[in-house]
């Protein structure tokens, strides 16, 4: 009965946000609380939310002072020079555009935090999409899988959650998969050609200044958006049409076309010029420290906010006015991990996902023993999607090569083949750092969700063949 109803609310919550009947927050909060009346566990509800809040607070507080201090970057002026190099390649082509949001996502992701990159791409990248009307689904859906091939990084998470609960070396996963990592990227790049293509054919090929061309104040040279509001740091273009953009059919509408288009001002006055390399050290130091895990992440960003404000804006009201401008993001995307956690909180307390693993362990064929390594695989596709990494890698994946040893299967190819879904994992509702990308690039989850599902898939499935080829898995 369990596992019913655990498949049945997940299925609940994914149908009323993609119907947009139900806004993330709510159904995230509403819908576990009903099934877990459902079950007869109301009683316990609050015991399993506040365990499911202490789980995700480091993560809610990790990225509510990394949107604090990559906004604050921003405002200074860090990522201009990326911005405008990014500018110069793509060259108001769609296709350059769309093959440029992959190629920075991979690079950002190399810090191993999604959040992170989920920030800097699109803050990148917004104000162009914007301007040239691209569909914005497009660029969370391409920046999301190749943040998920990326994602397998041996700090990334993934890679050392199967090494500790299998007892192997993380190398020993990562290092023999890198070619078909290799594919999977290649294959993320390749469908940023297919989706860039059809963006052009949709809104032909413009020149980089037939892009630019408007009236006198409107400037488009770097992040907007979802970046935060600052005011003095952003200069607005007239409004342009309805404002909807268009991926597969019907994919999005981005529901803000009374707005103005907003692109970083190069005149703003929160520039700090003459801080540039000092900001460009502490950035590579935090992102140096995270690699090599000399602190808690939270704790870095933390601390990484307090001196970046404090050393760029020494006055309390400017400091004032900065976190300001980045409340309203932390706001929406700290309240969407404190939701998640009362559905992860009772899919986990109720016992649903010890159930359905179970389930679907049991499910498998004794015929299937001796191929249990691409069993693991194409079930890391659904597996990481429904449920937390800690519960896939922890819960699950132990159980799938204890059943693979039994045929000879040795756990380092059920390891390697367990990581092959997380360019799916990326988008599932259970993944924090998926509300920051939505959330800045001002999509509707459930148009991401439906727009990229299918393309994180196939690209999972090119990873999971490219080791089958090569001999990896």
């Amino acid at each position: 009965m369990l596992t019913i109803l655990g498949f049945a609310m997940i299925a609940t919550f994914l149908v009323l946000i993609m119907m947009k009947k139900m806004s993330p927050i709510a159904a995230l909060v509403l819908i576990p609380a009903l099934f877990c009346v459902a079950v007869g566990q109301g009683a316990k509800l609050g015991g399993y939310v506040i365990e499911g809040v202490g789980t995700l607070a480091p993560t809610a507080a990790m990225l509510m002072f990394a949107i604090v201090y990559f906004g604050v970057m921003i405002d200074v002026g860090l990522f201009d020079p990326i911005v405008r190099g990014i500018l110069r390649f793509c060259k108001a082509d769609p296709m350059r555009i769309v093959i440029g949001t992959a190629l920075l996502a991979a690079v950002v992701s190399l810090d191993g935090d999604g959040s992170t990159t989920f920030m800097i791409t699109v803050s990148a990248m917004y104000p162009l999409y914007k301007r040239l009307k691209m569909s914005l689904v497009v660029m969370t859906g391409v920046a999301a899988t190749a943040n998920g091939v990326m994602n397998t990084l041996p700090w990334g998470g993934p890679t050392a959650r199967a090494a500790t609960a299998l007892k192997v070396d993380a190398a020993d996963i990562f290092v023999p998969m890198i070619p078909a990592l290799a594919v999977g990227l290649l294959a993320v790049v390749l469908l940023a050609c297919v989706l860039g293509r059809r963006e052009r054919k949709r809104l032909g090929m413009l020149t980089l200044d037939e892009a630019l061309v408007a009236e006198p104040e409107t400037v488009l040279v770097g992040a907007g958006g979802g970046a935060g509001g600052g005011g003095d740091r952003l200069a607005k273009a007239p409004k342009s049409g309805s404002g909807t953009t268009t991926g597969d059919a019907g994919d999005t509408e981005d529901g803000d076309g009374d707005e103005e288009f907003k692109g970083l001002d190069p005149h703003r006055s929160t520039l700090r010029p003459k801080l540039y390399w000092f900001n460009a050290g502490l950035t590579v130091a935090l992102l140096a420290a995270m690699i090599l895990e000399l602190m808690p992440i939270p704790v870095l960003f933390l601390l990484g906010a307090a001196l970046a404000l404090t050393v760029n804006f020494p006055h309390m009201p400017d400091q004032r006015a900065r976190i300001a401008a980045h409340a309203d993001n932390v706001l929406n995307v700290s309240g969407m991990v404190f939701a998640a956690a009362v559905f992860t909180g009772v899919l986990t307390g109720t016992g649903m996902v010890e159930h359905m693993a179970d389930w679907l362990v049991g499910a498998i064929p004794d015929a299937m023993g001796p191929h249990m390594a691409i069993v693991t695989g194409v079930l890391s596709l659904p597996l990481t999607y429904f449920m937390s990494n800690d519960g896939f890698y922890f819960g699950v994946l132990p159980v799938l090569a204890e059943a693979g040893a039994a045929h000879g299967v040795a756990p380092l190819e059920v390891a390697r083949a367990s990581i092959v879904g997380q360019p799916l994992h990326m988008s599932s509702p259970l993944v924090p750092a998926v509300y920051v990308l939505v959330g800045m690039a001002k999509v509707e989850f459930g148009d991401h969700t439906r727009f990229t599902v299918k393309w994180a898939v196939l690209t999972s499935l090119v990873v999971l063949g490219a080791g089958i080829l090569f001999g990896i898995i």
